[in-house]
């Protein structure tokens, strides 16, 4: 895909990033694009579901497993159960992802992910570690980072501004 692809389907993930910012979550958005279709769009949902496996990217691969097997076009050749296989899809995320989340991309077949902002202190993609790229893993996940990083380097840096602001 080029970039400009990139750029507009990252700007919905943006999106799901300011909704997760409204409501008081990290501001992590993920959208879910298959067939140049999004498929399914999400956002951090740790707090409102006190849950610490609610990343934006965890319920977007859920979503978009779901969708896919609903779709009769989406089931693979042979005419087998679609078991959640997310080949072909791309997952656009605000923030590169952690190890959960870049396991579940491996787990999922995910084929490409794309992401904004570079993790220094929990990327499993590029920053830490390479999870998506292992060849000791089954799949691999095709790895572009940095897409308009700014964007969601603002967000998160608004989100720690205003945490700290309020425990003052």
């Amino acid at each position: 895909m080029e970039k400009p692809h990139h750029e507009h389907f990252m700007k919905e993930a943006v999106k799901q990033a300011v909704i997760a910012l409204e409501k008081g979550e990290v501001p992590v958005g993920a959208v879910v694009v298959w067939k140049r279709k999004i498929v399914a769009r999400a956002y951090n949902q740790m707090e409102m579901l006190h849950d610490p496996t609610a990343h934006a990217e965890m319920i977007a691969l859920t979503q978009a497993s779901e969708t896919l097997s609903q779709m009769p076009e989406a089931k693979p050749a042979g005419g087998q159960d679609h078991r959640g296989s997310l080949e072909g899809a791309t997952l656009y995320v605000t923030l590169e992802p952690c190890p959960m989340c870049a396991g579940a991309l491996v787990m999922t077949k995910c084929t490409n992910l794309v992401y904004g902002a570079h993790d220094a202190k929990a990327g499993a993609c590029h920053s830490l570690f390479r999870i998506t790229e292992d060849d000791r893993l089954n799949h691999r996940v095709k790895v572009t980072g940095g897409v308009m990083a700014d964007d969601s380097k603002f967000l998160l840096a608004e989100f720690f501004k205003n945490l700290r602001k309020d425990k003052r």
